[in-house]
């Protein structure tokens, strides 16, 4: 079984096999083994405390902040092994970015919060076609091309989020990691980030975790269930939704689990 989930993708920018996570005497990931394809949307589903986001901020390293956490196993970004103690973790951070639950957009300029990023990489040109850039993916900038130097904090929560990704995505990443991007939002904002995610797949590999089942079946094409630290399922999102192989995957996926 783990064997078919490495090799059944032939064009995968993120190979992860066996790789654990503990933290300190409580071990959270167990020998997970899977691909996830390039420039497609990859959803992680299952219950809170499964180990999805634990799992998602193993593949850009956010755990490294955590004191008395360790991982095993291998995760590698192309050719490169992620777990390897001389990485460049910054640099890996530009090409795996992050999109966090909660907007947290920074208390500067509109302008100011896309640049960020460029500015912290040595960007020094080209910085205003670069952000307008950047506000245009994220489907932002007919909203605030008018107020770039205003405070984003007076943005809704749904444009919050979004100038997140535009932030994100200004360091022209290969890989977008969301952990629940849709969670704090109404419906309408949820609706305008999943046409975003539409629209961002065509350039990007996105990994979002989320509990909503009717949002992993419309926005992924291929989903992973997880439970108490274990991947259960790993297919096709239409494939799982529609013809589960594992019985807890069915129960979850219909609302039966527990």
């Amino acid at each position: 079984m783990s064997e078919q989930y490495v090799t059944k993708l032939d064009d995968r920018v993120l190979t992860i096999e066996m790789l654990s996570f503990f933290y300190h005497l409580h071990q959270a990931l167990f020998e997970i083994t899977f691909a996830i394809a390039r420039r497609q949307v990859t959803a992680l589903i299952g219950p809170s405390g499964c180990g999805k986001s634990t799992f998602l901020r193993c593949l850009n390293r956010m755990n490294d902040s955590l004191v008395n956490v360790r991982v095993t196993g291998s995760i590698r970004f192309n050719d490169l092994e992620i777990n390897d103690d001389k990485l460049d973790v910054v640099a890996l951070r530009r090409r795996i970015g992050m999109v966090f639950q909660r907007p947290a957009p920074f208390p500067k300029s509109i302008y100011e919060n896309v640049a960020y990023g460029l500015r912290i990489f040595g960007t020094k040109t080209n910085l205003d076609e670069q952000v307008e850039s950047a506000l245009h993916k994220a489907a932002l900038w007919d909203e605030v091309k008018d107020k770039l130097h205003q405070s984003a904090l007076a943005l809704s929560g749904g444009q919050h989020q979004r100038l997140c990704i535009a932030r994100a995505i200004a360091v022209q990443p290969e890989v977008i990691l969301m952990d629940e991007p849709c969670s704090a939002l109404d419906p309408r904002s949820t609706k305008k980030i999943e046409e975003l995610i539409a629209i961002l797949r065509e350039q990007y590999t996105i990994i979002i975790v989320t509990h909503n089942m009717q949002q992993a079946a419309r926005v992924s094409d291929y989903a992973a269930f997880f439970y108490e630290g274990r991947l259960i399922e790993y297919n096709e999102t239409d494939t799982m939704f529609t013809s589960p192989k594992v019985v807890a995957t069915e129960d979850y996926i219909t609302g039966r689990f527990g």
